[in-house]
């Protein structure tokens, strides 16, 4: 009889469960911050095949990618990062994880914080990047449209 692998149903990398039956490259895009193009550049770093199945790598081929995850942002050229200019420090990084939701909100507050334009618009819950607001995106109160009294 062959030998059947054991699968690890749950491998974990940058403190995210990645699910051990899907491939490499979909299973990689559980992380937040991982789209399926930084998840096939982090394959191929780590040189892992993007298509074998999650869960039956290898010890060591698992920890290749948590290496290549931790230095990311040193490994791949700066146009191809989320963060390539950070406001605070200045500096280009990939951020991966709880750090995407943590960035975002600091963001909106320091836009809230200065009162610019899209600052007040994320107050007030209006659409923020030029949508149209008259007829689409109602929500509350506002149903339907208002007639002309004859």
């Amino acid at each position: 009889m062959a030998q059947e692998e054991e699968i690890k149903y749950f491998v974990r990398i940058s403190n995210t469960d990645l699910d051990g039956t899907k491939s490499v490259q979909i299973a990689l895009t559980g992380i937040d911050g991982v789209g399926r193009h930084t998840a096939q550049i982090i394959a191929r770093l780590a040189k892992v095949d993007t298509h074998a199945t999650m869960g039956k790598l290898g010890e060591e081929e698992v920890v290749r990618i948590r290496e290549v995850v931790d230095n990311y942002s040193s490994l791949v050229p700066p146009w191809s990062l989320n963060r390539p200019k950070d406001i605070y420090t200045g500096e280009s990084r990939h951020i991966f994880g709880t750090d995407v939701s943590t960035t975002r909100e600091e963001d909106v507050n320091l836009l809230r914080k200065i009162r610019c334009y899209r600052g007040i618009r994320h107050e007030t819950g209006q659409k923020v990047r030029g949508q149209r607001t008259k007829s689409t995106g109602r929500t509350g109160a506002t149903v339907g449209v208002k007639r002309k009294k004859e």
